[in-house]
């Protein structure tokens, strides 16, 4: 007995060192995202314009308050949001590559855009392009979103096989992904580079306003995350077993599918589709903690993903440089050498 309780208390206090190592490394790669930018500020200016110093330059505080600190916060519920969605969809299906776009909710919240920007811009002859770029694109991505997710909880109430929502999914986005393509073809040149700029994500594009309704959401969403981490545990083995230990599995789908479609959502409505690390992230925390208890993997995925979400924001501003990278582009480079790992590593145990 004495043996199995030192191998639990080794294991907490791992568990304890590896949240607390990620608690550090998140706030302080927030500054250093602060400090990166085309216009040089020092680290002493950054910290009087964020205590609100008299001595504090006004243009400095322009550009902390109303660009560099709502593009820092929306990295990190950026990251967030996508890692616990992505460690949701991995549970619920048993798939590791697994993302938060599986359910076709970020596919419908680019058909919404696509609609549009791309339809009603080409119709308009582009004049809805300039009224889209901003509150417009979020509630036609919020709309669009909203619909399939709708759509995947009616199937999810007459379909019982997991498996066979997971493929009605993919089919759904691939549908959605044909009418969008459609659009593109028919539209004109300047509303489609706007499309396809919004489809490269972007941090910096959303401003105070917009935060204050990112936030919310996406704290709800964490919650409904939060709440279903017990059964997201049961889901682990299985949901025959699930069923026998009296968990309502169509009830706690419904809760999993309704977390991950506000937290795809909202992100794609206001910083377009930002792919793989809702993939890669999960994986990172497994390793990490070594555990499968939901209660620890939603918290330490949370500051995972914010934590790779600010190094894809500092990347892509190329340091030293005026010039900016798609966010996409960025978080692309560093997901793809884990989801590549991931499928190697599950080949050799022939798993996939």
């Amino acid at each position: 007995m004495g043996k199995i309780e030192l191998n639990t208390n080794t294991y907490a206090t791992r568990e304890f060192r590896v949240l607390l190592l990620f608690s550090l490394l998140v706030p302080l790669f927030f500054l250093l995202d602060l400090l990166i930018g085309s216009y040089y500020i020092s680290a002493a200016e950054i910290l009087k314009a964020i205590f609100r110093s008299e001595n504090s330059d006004s243009q400095v505080l322009l550009i902390i308050n109303n660009f560099r600190i709502p593009k820092a916060i929306t990295a990190i519920l950026t990251g967030a949001a996508l890692s616990v969605a992505g460690l949701q969809m991995q549970t619920v299906f048993r798939n590791p590559l697994a993302g938060p776009d599986i359910l076709g909710v970020s596919s419908g919240a680019s058909l919404g855009v696509a609609l549009l920007v791309l339809g009603t811009g080409g119709l308009l002859g582009g004049t809805m392009v300039t009224y889209a770029s901003s509150w417009g694109i979020v509630a036609a991505a919020w709309v669009g979103s909203g619909l399939i997710l709708l759509l995947i909880m009616l199937i999810a109430t007459k379909v019982k096989e997991i498996m066979t929502i997971l493929i009605l999914g993919i089919l759904i986005s691939s549908g959605i992904f044909s009418i969008v393509n459609i659009l593109q073809y028919f539209s004109d040149e300047s509303t489609l580079k706007s499309f396809v700029i919004w489809t490269m994500g972007s941090l910096g594009s959303v401003t105070n306003l917009q935060l204050a309704v990112l936030l919310p959401s996406v704290l709800i969403g964490i919650l409904i995350a939060f709440l279903s981490s017990k059964f997201l545990d049961a889901f682990l083995l299985g949901e025959n077993y699930a069923q026998t230990m009296g968990m309502n599995i169509r009830f706690a789908r419904m809760l999993v599918f309704l977390s991950t479609a506000i937290l795809a959502g909202s992100i794609t409505a206001f910083c377009g589709p930002i792919g793989f690390i809702g993939i890669a992230v999960p994986h990172i925390a497994r390793m990490s903690l070594r555990t499968a208890k939901h209660s620890l993997l939603i918290p330490c995925s949370i500051l995972i993903g914010a934590l790779m979400m600010l190094i894809s924001d500092i990347f892509s501003q190329l340091p030293g440089s005026e010039k900016t990278l798609p966010i996409n582009s960025v978080t692309a480079l560093l997901g793809i050498p884990i989801v590549i790992w991931i499928i190697i590593k599950n080949k050799n145990n022939n798993r996939l």
